[in-house]
């Protein structure tokens, strides 16, 4: 029942999400004004903006003018309630769960840590760009939290946050064709990677980024969505799918890397 509970937490929240993803990427404000249909301007009632269940009611249309929907409105709640979930799972399997000691500061800051994630992740790939008003304070968070959490561990994540950080910065400075290898949005990005992951799992993560992407990529040019020059694929899908194994699974992941680097 507290798996459900939490996955209809995530619903809730991906609402929310939807709405930073849209109105960060267009520069509006978060605070004022209600939710509208994008095609009428119709203000939305609290009825037609239940996770989900709002959606498939509609028959994936406004209510008032009949335009369709997008999907990304339940994929983002959807998502997030699922990543929520494996959230607290990794949380209760790792930590001992307690309301007294630290390890539910660990909850609220891997579910804080997966939302920014997944404004990075949607952002990206409908407006092509990572806003900073989610970066920046995930940046100061993730710091916050290695100070009340694990000190031990500053010193080590913020060499990698470093290390990434240069990393892409010299990436970006690369040119192709008039267009740059990586965009600055890239760079601050891998930042916050170094600082959530540390040194060991940002190679795990920057290692999935790079072959999903180079993946992703040669499939969109052989069927004809992209070119192979002259065209740019945002990263930072696949900086936040690499961020997400990394961060549940780098363990593991590592470990099969390695041995299969050293056959």
């Amino acid at each position: 029942m507290f798996l459900f509970f939490i996955f209809i937490i995530g619903l809730f929240i991906g609402s929310f999400l939807n709405v930073l993803v849209d109105r960060l990427s267009r520069e509006e404000s978060i605070i004022k004004g209600r939710s509208h249909c994008e095609k009428c301007k119709k203000t939305l009632q609290w009825y037609d903006l239940i996770p989900l269940l709002s959606f498939i009611l509609l028959g994936r249309k406004c209510r008032y003018c009949h335009f369709p929907l997008s999907f990304y409105y339940p994929v983002v709640e959807l998502t997030t309630g699922i990543l929520f979930v494996i959230a607290y799972l990794f949380i209760n399997n790792n930590l001992p769960f307690t309301i007294y000691h630290l390890p539910f500061i660990s909850l609220f800051y891997y579910l804080f840590i997966v939302s920014c994630l997944i404004v990075v992740f949607f952002a990206d790939l409908k407006y092509g760009i990572i806003p900073d008003k989610i970066v920046f304070p995930a940046i100061l968070v993730s710091f916050l939290y290695l100070i009340l959490n694990t000190k031990y561990l500053i010193l080590p994540h913020l060499l990698s946050a470093l290390g990434a950080g240069l990393f892409f910065l010299f990436l970006s400075l690369i040119k192709i064709k008039k267009h740059r290898a990586m965009g600055f949005g890239d760079v601050k990005f891998a930042f916050l990677m170094g600082l959530i992951l540390g040194f060991q799992n940002i190679i795990v993560s920057l290692y999935i980024a790079f072959l999903t992407g180079a993946i992703a990529g040669c499939i969109l040019i052989l069927w004809g969505k992209k070119k192979l020059t002259g065209t740019s694929i945002p990263f930072g899908p696949f900086l936040v799918l690499g961020t997400f194994l990394a961060l549940f699974w780098g363990d593991a992941i590592f470990q099969k890397i390695m041995l299969l680097l050293l056959r």
